[in-house]
């Protein structure tokens, strides 16, 4: 198979120039494997040349691509048809790229979103990935790197599955924001408002660290200042409630890691083995005999 592709994409202030590889003399390298044709993305570029040849490389590879040239009509896209991965320029005519990732982020959490950008400088990266963006590229940028990079976000497994437009599954776990209905194989888990919100805000970034200070922002107050034990509470109670969904579900619910002073990481993969038994007194104390009941790792003994 022989697809046109950019070897590289050049934007400076008065031109985009994007060299192309005719389909006689660059086959597809091999190892780069097309994706099912269900892996939506969204390409959001307002270049007259870049759009359209990144837009006909990346359908070539397997993914289904809607592209969009302003990032009013990209967010109106991603209501309509939430996409797995978004690429977006930041120079958009309407909105600012770094807004629409921002809102991106807020429409489709679990999508893969990666920036675009002929802005070089550091801070500008950074802002980029505080903004919500998973990766960033910078212009000029080879189309081998770019596929190489949305197949690493792809192997990765993004966040949680989709199972619906609000609707998130790890393992046995499955959270609806719609029905605001948790469930643990066929056992729905009682969660408490606050507890249901929480749970939602880490399945949605499955298999990511959030920090602390984040989960209490999009989860209580985006002003929130002063203690966050609140939310060790919340975490230890949710971990509660799914255990005793555990046992009446009989099977396994996603491991939810504390990260010792970072955050907290819901884990993607299951634990694997059987469930453990019941906690037992053991001379005043309950002995633990499944590791997620700690809330910080064990150390190793010098």
């Amino acid at each position: 198979m022989s697809i046109t592709y950019p070897e590289a994409v050049v934007v400076g202030e008065l031109q985009s120039v994007t060299r192309s590889v005719s389909t006689a003399s660059r086959p597809v390298p091999s190892g780069w494997c097309s994706l099912p044709d269900t892996a939506g993305l969204l390409l959001v570029e307002d270049d007259p040349v870049i759009g359209p040849t990144l837009r006909r490389a990346l359908a070539a590879q397997g993914y289904t691509v809607a592209w969009e040239t302003t990032g009013r009509g990209a967010l109106s896209a991603a209501v309509r048809t939430p996409p797995d991965l978004v690429l977006v320029d930041l120079g958009l005519p309407d909105l600012d790229g770094l807004e629409v990732t921002r809102r991106l982020r807020a429409t489709v959490p679990n999508a893969v979103v990666v920036i675009l950008s002929a802005r070089t400088d550091e801070i500008d990266v950074v802002v980029g990935l505080e903004a919500g963006a998973d990766d960033y590229l910078t212009k000029p940028f080879r189309l081998a790197e770019l596929l190489a990079r949305l197949r690493a976000h792809i192997r990765r497994g993004g966040a949680a599955q989709r199972v619906g437009q609000d609707a998130y599954q790890v393992g046995h776990l499955t959270i609806d924001r719609a029905a605001r209905r948790c469930t643990l194989g066929e056992t729905e888990v009682a969660l408490r408002a606050r507890e249901f919100d929480l749970l939602t805000r880490l399945i949605a970034s499955a298999g990511e660290a959030v920090r602390r200070e984040t989960l209490m922002a999009d989860v209580w107050d985006e002003n929130w200042f002063g203690s966050t034990k609140t939310l060790d509470v919340h975490v230890a109670a949710v971990r509660r409630r799914l255990g005793d969904a555990e046992q009446i579900a009989g099977v396994r619910a996603p491991i939810l890691t504390t990260l010792r002073g970072h955050g907290y990481r819901l884990e993607r993969e299951e634990f694997a083995g059987r469930l453990p038994p019941p906690e037992r007194p053991i001379a005043g104390r309950l002995l633990a005999s499944d590791p997620r009941t700690e809330s910080e790792p064990r150390r190793r003994s010098s």
